[in-house]
């Protein structure tokens, strides 16, 4: 190990100079020191967040007695779970099963990773249109209102026919020294997989439609794991690491770091969710709203830094597979609740998020909206010819 040379730091004047006549890098080494802030992360004021808003009462779900084949443990799980998600859609995990040892290890090589000169994680770039690989920020992307923040996203698949996708990725772009950090990342979303199919079977119970439903509908999914990385910010009060969004994908389980950052937005009010060691923050995405046809929320959330300690989180979004059709059960359709989306797959989404909008609390609207105007362009297309 070479000592680090602690270099003289540029002037404000001298770093605006840099920002004008070179392309935005958001390299967070040089970033996270710097007083001026560039004005692409600066957001406008009415979505300037808040750092100490006061906490979210969120049930802690114990799956202890779910997992093991309790019926009056599943019964209450259940409820709770139905409960939160009628809501706000956000709720807590607890003896989950997960071993501790892999969580420890998922955060340590996350360390590790972003913690590597700015050229290195750049290996693993992640192209325009594309939702897997390194970014750092969005600044390829947008202009405006750029997260504070670094991420590593990846495709996780439990077929048969993909047993080290994700280990396979990650050799591909990091090279082979990364192969113990590919088993660890394969082994962390496999659990993750497994975990969320318990959850699916408690919000198919919670919604009448019977444990299994929700359960085989996801099994063989297309899931997305992203490690989030929030350096230190010296102004976080102008900027977010992560805007205020919903979710697109159906289910999102995370692990944040004890640092804390993560907000939700509850009838127009922004509270925070509590780091908790021992728990998953599990949140309704958009399309599982879709899927519960708009029983169950998919909710506002964001992201705050702060000046003093970086912020990292594990995120799995557990996504249907390619060709599964999202569509509600029959048994959650009738008079007084009639169809308020339109059958649509998962890919057709994502391509949405990564093409056509930024995810924001409007997407499934907005997303309804497009397809309909796509189809009627179509209709009308088929019609002249």
């Amino acid at each position: 190990m070479h000592p680090i040379p602690i270099m003289p730091q540029p002037s404000n004047q001298e770093i605006k100079e840099q920002q004008d006549q070179h392309p935005l890098v958001f390299d967070a080494s040089l970033l996270r020191h710097q007083l001026h802030i560039p004005s692409q992360f600066v957001w406008p004021d009415e979505e300037k967040a808040c750092l100490d808003e006061p906490d979210l009462p969120v049930p802690f779900i114990d799956l202890g007695g779910f997992l093991s084949g309790d019926p009056l443990a599943a019964t209450e799980a259940s409820r709770l779970v139905g409960e939160a998600c009628q809501k706000h859609g956000f709720f807590l995990v607890v003896n989950h099963g997960i071993q501790h040892q892999l969580i420890s290890d998922a955060h340590l090589y996350m360390d590790h990773f972003f913690s590597l000169p700015l050229s290195h994680k750049q290996r693993a770039q992640r192209m325009p249109g594309e939702h897997c690989g390194y970014a750092s920020s969005f600044t390829g992307r947008f202009s405006s209102k750029l997260p504070w923040k670094e991420t590593l996203s990846f495709q996780y698949s439990p077929r048969n026919n993909s047993p080290t996708l994700v280990k396979d990725y990650l050799c591909d772009k990091m090279g082979k020294e990364f192969e113990q950090f590919g088993n660890v990342y394969q082994d962390y979303c496999e659990a993750m997989s497994n975990l969320s199919l318990g959850i699916m079977e408690l919000l198919g119970l919670s919604l009448g439609v019977g444990r299994a439903y929700f359960r085989e509908f996801f099994e063989e999914n297309n899931s997305i794991m992203r490690l989030n990385y929030y350096p230190t910010c010296q102004k976080p009060d102008l900027t977010l690491g992560t805007g205020p969004h919903c979710d697109p994908t159906s289910l999102t389980i995370l692990h944040q770091d004890q640092v804390g950052g993560l907000q939700v937005c509850v009838d127009n009010e922004w509270h925070s969710i509590k780091p908790d060691v021992n728990a998953f923050v599990v949140n309704v995405g958009d399309t599982f709203m879709a899927l519960s046809n708009g029983r169950y929320k998919s909710c506002l959330h964001r992201a705050v830094v702060n000046s003093e300690t970086t912020r990292k989180s594990l995120a799995f979004f557990l996504c249907p597979r390619s060709d599964k059709v999202v569509s509600p059960p029959c048994e959650l359709v009738d008079k007084l609740s009639p169809r308020l989306y339109p059958d649509f797959t998962w890919p057709m989404l994502l391509e949405f998020t990564q093409k056509h909008y930024r995810a924001d609390m409007k997407t499934l609207e907005a997303f309804t909206n497009w397809l309909q105007r796509k189809s009627t362009h179509s209709n009308i297309s088929n019609h002249i010819k």
